[in-house]
């Protein structure tokens, strides 16, 4: 149950992607135009909304990056067997868990901070660009803890996380 609701949420959180990108080209496209031309008029609200919208891309893709396991890793190690993998995999998640509570407890700081001001330019709330952090902290903490599991499963099972999933009676039928 927790993967179904972890995989939809990343689905979601895909769509959030696309959807703040496609948003973001709008204020900035406003931007270069009436920069360079003077077919529109310049308006000042773009450069804020720019803003917004590329701090909560970041942090959308950071999500993503946590839960597909595409943020940056460096390969020092040669082809280890799972076990030792696992090993490794899960001190890299507890790393990564520590940096996601710093965002959730930093982030509420950083949240409760902004909650009564509002932006001078757009006159937007400032939490709604603040609250990004301790929603990727908590994002981050679901997804590492996922992992987490499957790598604490292989280091006691010796199994590779997909092979132990595909360990169900059926499975052998097809």
């Amino acid at each position: 149950m927790f993967r179904r609701i972890t995989f939809w949420y990343g689905r979601l959180l895909s769509w959030l992607l696309a959807f703040s990108v496609a948003v973001l080209i709008v204020p900035v496209s406003l931007q270069i135009f009436s920069r360079y031309t003077a077919l529109i008029p310049s308006y000042i609200w773009t450069e804020e909304m720019a803003r917004f919208f590329l701090v909560w891309t970041v942090m959308i893709g950071a999500m993503l990056g946590v839960r597909e396991s595409r943020h940056f890793e460096v390969d020092m190690w040669p082809i280890l067997a799972p076990r030792p993998d696992a090993a490794l995999r899960l001190v890299a998640d507890l790393a990564i868990l520590g940096f996601a509570l710093v965002f959730v407890w930093a982030g509420y700081e950083f949240t409760a901070f902004a909650w009564n001001r509002i932006s001078e330019l757009a006159e937007l709330p400032l939490w709604m660009i603040h609250i990004a952090w301790p929603i990727a902290g908590v994002t981050w903490v679901l997804f590492i803890g996922e992992q987490a599991w499957d790598h604490a499963r292989t280091l006691i099972t010796g199994l590779p996380a997909h092979k132990a999933l595909d360990q169900t009676p059926h499975a052998e039928a097809v």
